[in-house]
């Protein structure tokens, strides 16, 4: 029987610890302070930023939702981030994705400085990645790194394992498979013009799934072996409104060693490394 790889124990690990440091910096004249900013009212975007904005008073950490509306115009867009990344009292700045068509070409990485950078896309957080530095300054992409921590705490080594990720999003895939190649991982990243996906799947150790199609991957994308380890990134809506990941999961669960659930998995990991991310911007700014 395969092992469900719950977020909800990692959780409960790391809650204590937060909350001590969270302690610690208003010991010191400093509540870490979050700001979303949030664009129009897409349903799955309202509940994410609400889930984060959760997370973080249960720490005892600050957040705000910034809510824009969604005609806003480039030009308003970006004074008004670069408004909101310059208060000296706010430590963590993100901007909920997707945008509005009229924002979509915006580079949203480089318009919140990378101390602030809380969602990790800036161009020196992900250099910092690229160049397996391992520093205080640097903040991870939550997503990425949750998985990083997901597969840590339940002692899944990656170094030595071939490992298929499907999906190149600069969000997932490519710093994860950056991640995972730094842990000494041989990574193939599979994409929408990978042929026979099948045949890198199925020669994985693990398989990550990331490109957001409701249960794509499927008992004829595993090995007959039972021994692969799979771990759903997607979120996505089915008949009945059913959320699910981008694994048929009924369909592998009893084929595959160890599995993510959607929801309870990964999703809860990246609003634990957004908390970890906005802790770590806030100590730094004790040296700014």
């Amino acid at each position: 029987m395969s092992v469900e790889l719950k977020a909800s124990p990692i959780i409960k690990k790391h809650l204590k610890t937060l909350r001590l440091r969270v302690n610690e910096l208003k010991e010191k004249g400093v509540t870490p302070q979050l700001k979303v900013i949030l664009v129009g009212q897409n349903p799955a975007s309202v509940i994410y930023t609400e889930n984060k904005k959760k997370f973080c008073e249960k720490i005892g950490a600050s957040c705000e939702i910034i809510k824009l509306d969604e005609t806003i115009s480039a030009d308003d867009f970006v004074k008004k981030t670069a408004e909101i990344a310059a208060d000296k009292n706010v430590h963590g700045c993100l901007i909920q994705l997707p945008l509005p068509r009229q924002l979509s070409q915006l580079n949203v990485g480089e318009l919140i400085p990378s101390e602030k950078d809380v969602d990790g896309f800036h161009s020196e957080n992900l250099i910092a990645l690229l160049k397996n530095q391992h520093s205080n300054t640097a903040l991870p992409p939550c997503t990425p790194k949750g998985i990083m921590t997901l597969l840590d705490f339940y002692n899944i080594d990656v170094a030595g394992k071939n490992i298929a990720i499907i999906g190149r999003s600069l969000i997932v895939g490519k710093p994860l498979a950056l991640m995972l190649t730094n842990k000494n991982a041989t990574v193939t990243l599979c994409h929408s013009a990978t042929t026979n996906i099948e045949k890198h799947t199925q020669h994985a150790d693990i398989i990550i799934t990331a490109m957001g199609q409701a249960k794509f991957l499927k008992r004829a994308h595993l090995s007959d072996k039972g021994h692969q380890i799979v771990i759903d990134v997607g979120m996505n809506k089915w008949s009945n409104d059913e959320t699910c990941g981008d694994v048929d999961f009924q369909d592998v669960v009893q084929l595959v060693q160890a599995i993510t659930p959607v929801p309870g998995g990964v999703g809860k990991m990246t609003i634990l490394s957004l908390a970890q991310n906005l802790l770590q911007a806030a100590e730094n700014s004790l040296y700014l």
